[in-house]
């Protein structure tokens, strides 16, 4: 062979294995870039996937907190509707009578109030205490207020002018008060 036609193959080789050698690195840049265009999408699913699960477990824990409060005041909307009634009961003992009758009438009265509060109380609906406490602005309402006399203190509730009740933490209706000033 001539030495021209040599260095013509030897650059036809050359040029094969620049080509060959191009061709692989090509392949293996596009390799690498779906390697990490599908590394990206699996770690944005997998971001995806932990965002609904932390997602699905606060609804979960919000729905379980949801349920236990309508457990714990399912007896609210009772207890307000019952209160004037009692209220009315608590008006009628208060009347003096004189005869048989009406002390009968009374004690069935009284009967009634005893059942009504004992529900109450298992439901867990109390009386707010007030008389000779100090006046709690969550738990009392101050309709007025008096002088101080002797023996009582400033903030003192000196009057309950309205029962007022609490279903476990929260104020079914405030006890109406006079307070000392």
């Amino acid at each position: 062979m001539t030495e021209k036609t040599e260095e013509t193959v030897e650059e036809v080789k050359t040029d094969a294995t620049e080509e060959t050698a191009v061709e692989e690195m090509t392949e293996e840049v596009i390799e690498k870039t779906v390697e990490e265009e599908l590394q990206e999408k699996l770690d944005e699913m997998e971001d995806k996937f932990l965002r609904a699960q932390a997602e699905m477990a606060n609804v979960r824990n919000r729905s379980i907190k949801d349920r236990e409060a309508a457990a714990k005041y399912r007896s609210q909307d009772l207890g307000k509707e019952l209160l004037p009634a009692i209220d009315n009961l608590e008006r009628a003992l208060a009347i003096e009578v004189t005869d048989e009758q009406g002390e009968s009438l009374k004690k069935g009265i009284e009967m009634v109030m005893e059942s009504m509060l004992h529900a109450l109380k298992t439901s867990g609906i109390e009386e707010i205490p007030a008389m000779g406490e100090t006046f709690d602005p969550n738990l009392h309402q101050a309709v007025q207020t008096v002088p101080l006399e002797d023996g009582q203190t400033a903030d003192q509730i000196v009057q309950v002018l309205q029962k007022g009740y609490i279903l476990h933490d929260r104020v079914l209706r405030p006890t109406m008060v006079m307070v000392a000033q």
